[in-house]
């Protein structure tokens, strides 16, 4: 593999940077966007036996919201609804708030999407630029100038470079742009299982107000 990298040129080492970095955001993303790591065990009947308190007339403390912040990383999503009806705040109020809230917690479950999505169009350039630089070394060699066939073991060099890079550049960009439309579906089904279960919350809160209807 090292020799690999040697026979195809300085071109190929950002290649070979991004697609480390690409490989970190798809392992870190994968890991991140689980069900499982968003809506941990009992968060759920967590999140809902709260709002049954609060249906009987009884509060919850500050440091159980807080603990519910901290129990999931969508937590800031119910929490601040309990927030907003412990402050007795109208509907409408809280689903300002709510709307708000929703926005950072999109960005967590976005994160470093969109540096993939870059990687995976940025790969191919980068391989075509390699191609050109490894062209410039066949026809720029010293015995092209002068008019003569040039040295074979250049000419093998300029070839290898030209090729390695645009093979290295489509190998990394094909996975990136795979992993990018998994990521992206995964982080959109994340998304549409929060908005599902915020809408039941709110209207658990708020039984009596029009956005629940």
């Amino acid at each position: 593999m090292y020799s690999i990298l040697l026979s195809a040129g300085w071109p190929i080492w950002p290649l070979l940077i991004i697609s480390i970095i690409g490989l970190a955001i798809v392992i870190e993303r994968a890991w991140y966007l689980r069900q499982i790591h968003i809506f941990p065990k009992d968060s759920l009947e967590t999140v809902f036996g709260m709002a049954n308190t609060i249906a009987q007339q009884k509060n919850v403390s500050d440091a159980q919201i807080t603990a519910l912040n901290q129990l999931t990383p969508v937590g800031s999503l119910f929490a601040c609804l309990f927030r907003e009806k412990t402050a007795d705040s109208s509907a409408d109020s809280a689903l300002e708030e709510l709307q708000a809230s929703a926005q950072s917690t999109w960005m967590k479950l976005d994160r470093y999407l969109g540096a993939l999505a870059t990687i995976a169009t940025v790969a191919p350039l980068l391989g075509l630029f390699g191609t050109v630089v490894g062209m410039i070394e066949i026809f720029g060699s010293q015995g092209a100038i002068s008019g003569g066939a040039g040295s074979p073991q250049q000419l093998a060099h300029g070839i290898s470079v030209a090729l390695y890079n645009t093979a290295f550049g489509l190998l990394i960009a094909i996975p990136a742009l795979a992993a990018w439309r998994g990521l992206r579906a995964m982080a959109n089904q994340r998304q549409h299982e929060c908005e599902e279960f915020t809408r039941q919350l709110f209207k658990k809160l708020y039984p009596n107000s029009a956005s629940t209807k």
